[in-house]
C-alpha cells in the first residue's frame, strides 16, 4: 500500500461571525485557499485527482456541492472534480481521512482535503426548515426517554456533569486557551500556516458589501481579553444553573483551510518534500445524550491502531467546541496538558464548523514542523454522537 503524506496545509485566519470575513462568498473563500495551496507548492493543479471538502450547512451559498464550485472559483482546470462531506463538526477531518485513505488504497495519487464554513451568512441550523423532521419518528421514539435528542449545548452540560467538571474548571481552561493563542500570535507561530485575505464585511443593515483596505492575517477572536473575571461574569448559556457559557464555548465564525495530500512516491517524483505521514485513523460513535464524549473512544482506537501510547504524542489538537469536551477527554487519557492545544484552540480562535478539522490539522502539522516534535494526534467531537481521530508523524 502507498504511504499518504502531507505536502502542505494552509488556512485563512478565522473571522468572527459578522466580522471581517462576513462579506466573502464561501465558494470564493474556499477557492482562494485552494489557489494558495498549489501556489505555495508550485504544483500544477491539473495533477490533482479530486478535492474532498467538508461543509456542514449545505444550503444557500453553500449548496450544490461547494467543493466543485470552489475548484472552479480557484481557476483550476474543469477536469478536476470535487465532493462535499458532512460529518458535522468533523466534516473536513473526515475529508482528510477520505483523501488520505484514497491515496493509501491507490485510488488517488494527488488529492486535496479541505473545509469551509461561512457562518455569518449561512448560520448553523439554517438547513432545518420549519416543519422538517430530520431525525424521523423512529429515532425520536428510540430516544423518547431522554425527551428526544438534545442540542450540543445541553450535551456539553451533560459531559461536564458526568466528569464532575465545575464552572471554575471550564473557565480556567477557556482563559488558558485565550492566553496561549495570544502568545502564539505574538510569537508569529501561525504565520507559516495562514494566507492573508482581504477583509470584506457585509453591512447588517442593508446587506451591502464593504471591502476594507486591509487584509485579515490574524484570527479575529484572539486578544479579546477573556480573563477569569470576565468569564466568571457570564451567565450560563443552556441551563439557568448550568456551567457552560458563551465564554467557555467556541464562538462560530467564517474560514477555510486546505491540505495537499499525495503518495510519498508521487511527492518524491515531483521534487516535493513531505511535511508528515499519516500513521492512523479512527472513528467512534457514542450515546447522543453525551454526544461530545466521542473523542475519548476515538483517541483510544487510533492509539491502538498506530501502536502508540498517550505519552508518545508530542502535540495534540483536540477541538475546543466546549471546554468540557477537552477536559473530559483529558480526565480519561491523562495527557501532558502542556501538549494539548499548545497554541490555543477554538475557544480563542473560533469554530467555523466545516473548516475546523482541516484547520486543526494545518495547525498541528505546522506546529510539529516548528517545534521538531515527532508525532501528533487530532480528535474532534461531532453532532449526533460521533468523533474522528488521526495520528501523523513529522517527516520535515
Amino acid at each position: 500500500m502507498a504511504t499518504a503524506v502531507i505536502v502542505d496545509a494552509v488556512r485563512t485566519a478565522v473571522g468572527m461571525r459578522n466580522g471581517k470575513l462576513s462579506g466573502w462568498h464561501p465558494v470564493d473563500l474556499a477557492g482562494t485557499v485552494l489557489d494558495a495551496l498549489v501556489r505555495r507548492s508550485d504544483l500544477d493543479p491539473a495533477l490533482i485527482d479530486d478535492v474532498v471538502m467538508g461543509c456542514v450547512t449545505q444550503v444557500g451559498d453553500q449548496a450544490l456541492n461547494i467543493a466543485r464550485n470552489a475548484v472552479l472559483a480557484a481557476g483550476w482546470p474543469e477536469s478536476i472534480p470535487g465532493v462535499t462531506v458532512d460529518r458535522q463538526c468533523g466534516s473536513s477531518q473526515q475529508a482528510v481521512h477520505f483523501a488520505a485513505q484514497g491515496v493509501i488504497a491507490g485510488a488517488y495519487d494527488v488529492v486535496v482535503a479541505a473545509g469551509v464554513e461561512c457562518m455569518s451568512t449561512t448560520p448553523v441550523g439554517s438547513s432545518v426548515t420549519a416543519g422538517s423532521r430530520p431525525f424521523g419518528p423512529r429515532v425520536m421514539e428510540r430516544y423518547a426517554g431522554l425527551g428526544g435528542l438534545v442540542p450540543q449545548g445541553a450535551a456539553a452540560e451533560f459531559v461536564a456533569e458526568r466528569w464532575s467538571l465545575g464552572r471554575d474548571d471550564l473557565d480556567a481552561y477557556a482563559a488558558a486557551s485565550h492566553l496561549r493563542a495570544e502568545r502564539a500570535v505574538a510569537d508569529g507561530r501561525f504565520a507559516a500556516e495562514t494566507v492573508a485575505v482581504q477583509a470584506r464585511i457585509r453591512d447588517r443593515d442593508n446587506g451591502h458589501l464593504v471591502i476594507l483596505d486591509e487584509d485579515l492575517r490574524t484570527d479575529e477572536g484572539v486578544g479579546r481579553g477573556a480573563t477569569l473575571d470576565a468569564l466568571a461574569a457570564l451567565k450560563p448559556a443552556f441551563s439557568p444553573l448550568g456551567r457552560v457559557t458563551a465564554g467557555n464555548s467556541a464562538p462560530v465564525g467564517d474560514g477555510a483551510a486546505a491540505v495537499l495530500i499525495m503518495s510519498e512516491e508521487r511527492a518524491v517524483s515531483l521534487g516535493l518534500r513531505p511535511m508528515a505521514r499519516f500513521r492512523g485513523f479512527a472513528l467512534a460513535g457514542v450515546d447522543p445524550l453525551t454526544m461530545l464524549s466521542g473523542p475519548i473512544e476515538a483517541t483510544a482506537r487510533v492509539l491502538e491502531r498506530a501502536k502508540l501510547d498517550i505519552g508518545d504524542i508530542d502535540a495534540f489538537e483536540v477541538n475546543e467546541a466546549f471546554a468540557s469536551v477537552v477536559l473530559a477527554w483529558a480526565r480519561e487519557h491523562r495527557p501532558d496538558m502542556e501538549r494539548v492545544n499548545p497554541d490555543g484552540g477554538a475557544i480563542a480562535l473560533g469554530h467555523p464548523l466545516g473548516c475546523s478539522g482541516a484547520r486543526l490539522l494545518t495547525t498541528l502539522v505546522h506546529g510539529l514542523s516548528r517545534t521538531r516534535g515527532r508525532v501528533g494526534l487530532q480528535a474532534m467531537s461531532e453532532g449526533g454522537g460521533q468523533a474522528n481521530a488521526l495520528v501523523i508523524e513529522r517527516m520535515a
